[in-house]
């Protein structure tokens, strides 16, 4: 048996419910960013006196600088700090090499603020210098943090026509010491997609494998095993209500959501050896995939819903397999090494991503699933796992050594993030967009 993929299948889990900031996660830039875009994001304005708590300017160029595709001047480059457009001297800008120019300006609005910003063009004149901006009206309870992030998802947008993910959250599971605790505590916990606003929301002192979003985000499903055998629970992330999905004799792992958030892919091994199934929510009705004398495991879901990729070791050694959802027989689609396990489906639905390996290490790679481009590695760490895309496909955040790290699809821009306070880091997803400005 491959022990790599029946690793999910040894789980533990909660035994309670609760809410508690933790400390915000650091991010390294450790990759280059050969052939990314030049951009300066100058520091914006304020009204009063007293500072804004946050700095709006050095989020935005974090994000972006993040992507891959931006290359942000340091503030210390910057030749002046205008905040409105009038107060833009285009030459200045234009000798630096740099095209786009992000200003802005925050002002007192009660007890609130009012956060306006533009992006400019420094090569073009009048009206046609400005390419977006927009004027935000920010709650005294609202999360500044999360308005830089939506500033920099229409600058993404309007520069490179796809949409940006930075106001998106990263799910992750940490065991072990944290904040100075050495109890073993394991803990599910939610955080920005720049690693701020870390959250927990699951604690125990067994361990928690296998989260992942619904496709609206509103959810979680994971295993536990606090009954002292594996079960698939579906958790509301509001309200912390948790539903039962899977308590079969034996395994019950994996859960992987359909598109529509209304079934389950799962791997159950009630009737023998681990097999794929495809559980309703609404019926708790369990249907039976694939029929094999091995195991089958790490289900997930095609983009449009028809087909299920998965892992199995029937040829031998884990590789990934596709199915159609409606039942057939499996399809292998990899061939290049000896391990091929816990593959997830681009946005598009035209490329995976999982664990790739020859025996001796273990990499994150991807492979796209027409036109025979092959099978990449992003990575060059060891022990890498759990690979996870960004909702626009560009990113791609995973596991390696009790750490994580997040690399761009091209393997350009690796970035390690470390989590404060110890502790054994590993399971990362990424989650679906939230909701544009505007919408």
């Amino acid at each position: 048996m491959f022990t790599r993929v029946l690793r999910p299948l040894c789980l533990f889990l909660l035994m309670g419910f609760v809410v508690f900031p933790v400390h915000a996660i650091n991010i390294d830039i450790n990759g280059g960013q050969e052939g990314a875009l030049p951009i300066a994001v100058v520091p914006f304005g304020f009204d009063s006196p007293v500072p804004v708590p946050v700095n709006l300017a050095g989020i935005i160029a974090s994000d972006l600088k993040r992507s891959g595709r931006f290359a942000p001047l340091a503030e210390h480059d910057l030749i002046s700090q205008p905040h409105t457009a009038a107060e833009v001297h285009v030459e200045d800008w234009r000798l630096l090499g740099t095209a786009n120019l992000v200003i802005g300006l925050v002002q007192r609005s009660g007890a609130g603020y009012i956060v306006q910003f533009e992006l400019l063009d420094v090569f073009k004149r009048g009206n046609d210098a400005r390419l977006t901006g927009l004027s935000i009206n920010v709650g005294p309870n609202e999360n500044l943090r999360r308005v830089a992030h939506k500033i920099a998802d229409l600058i993404y947008k309007q520069l490179t026509g796809d949409r940006g993910a930075f106001d998106t959250r990263i799910a992750y599971v940490v065991a072990g010491a944290r904040r100075g605790r050495h109890d073993n505590a394991h803990t599910l916990q939610v955080a920005d997609a720049d690693g701020y606003n870390p959250a927990s929301i699951l604690t125990s002192k067994e361990p928690i494998l296998s989260p992942i979003w619904s496709p609206e985000g509103a959810r979680l499903a994971y295993v536990s095993f606090e009954s002292r055998r594996p079960v698939i629970y579906v958790q509301d992330m509001l309200t912390g209500r948790r539903d039962i999905v899977a308590e079969y004799p034996g395994t019950n792992s994996a859960p992987a959501w359909s598109p529509d958030g209304r079934r389950l892919a799962v791997s159950l091994s009630k009737d023998g050896n681990p097999e794929i199934y495809i559980v309703d929510l609404e019926s708790h009705s369990a249907r039976r995939l694939t029929n094999t004398n091995n195991i089958n495991t790490e289900p997930t879901w095609s983009p449009d819903g028809s087909a299920i990729l998965f892992t199995s070791d029937r040829g031998g050694s884990p590789q990934l397999y596709r199915m159609p959802v409606g039942g057939g027989s499996p399809e292998r689609i990899t061939f290049e090494g000896s391990y091929n396990a816990g593959a997830k489906f681009s946005p598009d639905g035209r490329r995976i991503v999982f664990v790739h390996g020859n025996g001796a290490e273990n990499h994150i790679a991807v492979m796209e699933l027409s036109g025979g481009g092959g099978l990449r590695e992003l990575t060059h760490t060891n022990l890498d796992e759990s690979p996870s895309f960004a909702p626009n496909g560009t990113m791609i955040v995973y596991a390696s050594q009790g750490a994580l790290r997040v690399v761009s699809v091209d393997g350009r821009t690796p970035q390690s993030l470390e989590i404060q306070g110890g502790g054994d880091v590993r399971e990362p997803t990424w989650g679906p967009f939230n909701k544009q400005l505007g919408e």
